[in-house]
């Protein structure tokens, strides 16, 4: 069985994609950077943006139109590499 069969979703699929990070200038641009090499036809309305309280943290939720899984992955890995990025979920 494929790794396809083995997940819940059915591709495509919209996908919210929900990062945090340490608020930064350059946070946002970073996060569509990575996001655009995995959907290079990432929607105009895709993200919204909601700083913490204090404006100390960050969150973005970029909602995507998944291909697949292994896109899914490599969107995750990349972004939890990121030395801005606290999570991604």
């Amino acid at each position: 069985m494929s790794e396809e069969k083995n997940t819940q979703l059915e591709f495509p699929c919209k996908f919210p994609i929900k990062i945090m990070g340490k608020c930064h200038e350059e946070f946002e641009k970073e996060v569509v950077a990575i996001i655009n090499k995995h959907v290079p036809d990432l929607e105009e309305d895709a993200l919204t943006v909601r700083p913490s309280k204090e404006g100390t943290y960050i969150a973005i939720t970029a909602t995507i139109t998944a291909q697949s899984r292994e896109q899914l992955d490599n969107i995750y890995f990349e972004l939890s590499a990121h030395e801005r990025v606290i999570m991604a979920l």
